[in-house]
C-alpha cells in the first residue's frame, strides 16, 4: 500500500508540475499573441504611411510638370521636329572655340558616317558638341536661321576662321628636328 501512495504522490507531482509548465507555456503564449498583436498595428501604420507617400508622389508626378526654360534656337522648324535616333553615336569632339574647325569638321563627319543619320540629325549632334564661347555663339544666331548642315558648317566656318591652321611654306622644313 506504501508502494502505492509513493506511486499517487508521484503522480500528483508530475500533474503539479505539468500544470505549473501548461501555465507558464500560456503566459508565453499570451505575450507572443500580444507582441503579434503590436506588430501587426505597426505594420499597419507603416502600410498607411507608405501609401501616402505613393498618393504624394503621384499627386506630384501627375501636376504638369513646370515648362523647360526656353532658348531661342537657330534651327528652321524641320530641324528641330526630328529627332535624333537611340544608337545615334556619341561624338567625342568638343569645340571650344580654339580647335581648327576644318579639322573639326573632318573629325565630326567621320564620327557621324557611322550613324547613317540625316543632316538635320548632324545639326543637332554638332549642337551638343559646342561649348563656352561657341555654344554662345551659336545661341546667340537668329531664330530659324540654320536650315542646312552645309549652311551651319558655312558659318561655323566662317567665325572661327582664325583657328584655321596656316598653310605650310617652305621655311616650317628648318622646324623640323630629327
Amino acid at each position: 500500500m506504501t508502494q502505492v501512495m509513493d506511486m499517487v504522490r508521484m503522480l500528483q507531482e508530475n500533474l503539479a508540475a505539468s500544470r505549473s509548465e501548461q501555465e507558464r507555456m500560456h503566459e508565453a503564449l499570451l505575450a507572443s499573441q500580444a507582441r503579434n498583436e503590436e506588430l501587426n498595428r505597426v505594420n499597419e501604420e507603416l502600410r498607411k504611411a507608405l501609401q501616402g507617400r505613393k498618393e504624394r508622389a503621384a499627386g506630384e508626378k501627375s501636376a504638369p510638370p513646370s515648362p523647360p526654360r526656353s532658348f531661342p534656337m537657330p534651327f528652321s522648324q524641320e530641324i528641330m521636329d526630328t529627332a535624333v535616333p537611340a544608337n545615334t553615336v556619341a561624338v567625342k569632339a568638343s569645340f571650344t572655340g580654339v580647335e581648327d574647325t576644318e579639322a573639326h569638321l573632318t573629325a565630326f563627319h567621320t564620327q557621324m558616317m557611322l550613324s547613317r543619320g540625316s543632316y538635320a540629325i548632324y545639326c543637332k549632334v554638332f549642337m551638343s558638341i559646342l561649348s563656352g564661347t561657341t555654344l554662345d555663339w551659336f545661341v546667340s544666331l537668329p531664330t530659324g536661321h540654320i536650315t542646312t548642315f552645309q549652311q551651319f558648317s558655312k558659318i561655323f566656318v566662317e567665325q572661327y576662321i582664325v583657328n584655321k591652321a596656316p598653310p605650310l611654306v617652305s621655311y616650317d622644313l628648318f622646324d623640323v628636328r630629327q
